[in-house]
């Protein structure tokens, strides 16, 4: 007769679902695989897949698991969304902007388009002179409108287990003393005294960096980063 104890039971969708929703970070991520691997299960509950989400909150979660819907079952998308063209989440804007298509290339992991939406929506944010120049000025971040820049951070957190977007940049930082010559390298913006070269050397994939995206010129220095990343709406966030 063998010995030893009996084969672990393979949690029904249900299950891993319930066990993701609940839990720690950590946990979470060390199920990042089986909840991609269970995506036929997933489809077929439906509504019922979101049902412990809220649209108005940040739960990377529920964006991990409408990219793997995305990637293996996009059929059933078209179900899940109220409005395909603004997205799952609500990313509401102070000044008319629409950011369902940043939401979409979130979506599909189309972080490069995404990350080129995020530099326009700033430029339009900091006002005409940006738009026009190109580039934001730093004494321009500061009026940029709270609840849009918010919407921005939120989907960038939504759409990246939590990795990328401006919290988590300034999340870094922290940890880091406030130091940016030590924040570049962690997040891959520069190896040794060499700048990532724009954009085909950046890594466009949620296999990046902690915090690699999105993307704030920093051959200007680091006025412009820190404004940004110190606005108050930003600094109510942490």
């Amino acid at each position: 007769m063998l010995s030893g104890p009996p084969p672990a039971k393979t949690p029904s969708g249900d299950e891993l679902l319930q066990r993701f929703v609940t839990g720690t970070t950590r946990q979470r991520r060390s199920l990042l695989k089986s909840i991609e691997a269970s995506s036929l299960e997933l489809a077929a509950m439906g509504k019922d897949v979101l049902s412990a989400f809220d649209p108005e909150g940040e739960d990377w979660a529920a964006g991990w698991i409408l990219q793997v819907l995305q990637r293996h079952q996009s059929q059933v998308l078209p179900s899940l969304l109220t409005d395909q063209q603004s997205g799952w989440f609500v990313a509401p804007s102070s000044v008319g902007i629409d950011y369902g298509p940043l939401q979409q290339e979130l979506l599909a992991e189309r972080f490069e388009q995404a990350d080129r939406l995020t530099s326009s929506a700033l430029r339009q944010l900091a006002g005409p002179e940006a738009e026009r120049r190109g580039y934001v000025y730093f004494s321009e971040a500061p009026c940029i409108a709270s609840l849009d820049l918010v919407s921005l951070d939120r989907l960038w957190t939504i759409y990246s287990q939590g990795r990328f977007g401006f919290t988590a940049q300034a999340r870094l930082l922290a940890a880091l003393d406030g130091r940016y010559e030590r924040l570049w390298p962690r997040i891959g913006w520069k190896d040794d005294s060499t700048w990532t070269r724009y954009p085909d050397a950046f890594t466009w994939s949620i296999s990046a960096p902690e915090g690699h995206m999105p993307l704030i010129n920093q051959l200007r220095g680091v006025r412009l980063m820190d404004a940004v990343l110190n606005h108050p709406a930003l600094v109510e966030r942490r």
